[in-house]
């Protein structure tokens, strides 16, 4: 479920038609602010809204400012591309620890953890797995079944994916940010920021 950016070794999720132009003309700018984009999405027809999901390169949660600082990039090379005709909305937000699978490196990194997986296309007459994340090879996602064998997943075939919320990922996510995952209530751990400004991004 992920492509190559075509000028560098930016590994986008894949996506197609006006979601994949977009992705391809922010990522760069994402990338020199220190972020990746996890995942993009237009919705709605009258006003739409671009929805950004973004992580810091090193795999860790961003913040509200961080929002903020995406936001800001993103709306001024839309404005000036100019992608959608009329207004539209920019929703902007981290992926959560729970965070979906887009990409062969998300597979990588996220190795160990548990995880659901969507297909459009059915394998061997199956649609949804769940079990071990176990890496990625070839342009597929591995996962390690409950039952003990193993499922080679395309990526480009993979509807959604998403790692399950469990204390090892809470415990490693916290890690990563260099939070305390015993810290009161668990709260900066669990953190999901996101910013939805509540006016239209092109008028």
């Amino acid at each position: 479920m992920s492509q190559q950016h075509a000028s560098s070794d930016i590994e986008l999720p894949h996506l197609t038609g006006l979601e994949a132009r977009i992705a391809e003309r922010i990522a760069p700018t994402l990338a020199d602010l220190g972020y990746e984009l996890v995942r993009l999405s237009v919705l709605g027809r009258d006003t739409p809204t671009i929805q950004i999901m973004a992580d810091r390169a090193n795999g860790s949660l961003i913040s509200v400012e961080d929002c903020e600082q995406i936001s800001h990039a993103v709306g001024a090379i839309l404005d000036v591309d100019d992608p959608i005709p009329g207004a539209w909305m920019l929703e902007v937000s981290s992926s959560g620890i729970d965070r979906p699978l887009t990409r062969a490196k998300d597979w990588e990194r996220f190795a160990g953890h548990l995880a659901k997986a969507e297909l459009d296309v059915p394998l061997n007459g199956r649609r949804r797995f769940s079990g071990t994340v176990m890496g990625a090879r070839d342009g597929n996602a591995l996962i390690r079944l409950d039952d003990g064998t193993e499922a080679v997943l395309p990526l480009v075939d993979i509807r959604k994916a998403r790692l399950v919320l469990t204390d090892a990922l809470i415990e490693a996510s916290a890690a990563l940010a260099g939070l305390d995952p015993e810290g009161e209530d668990g709260g900066e751990a669990r953190q999901a920021p996101k910013l939805n400004p509540k006016k239209p991004g092109k008028k």
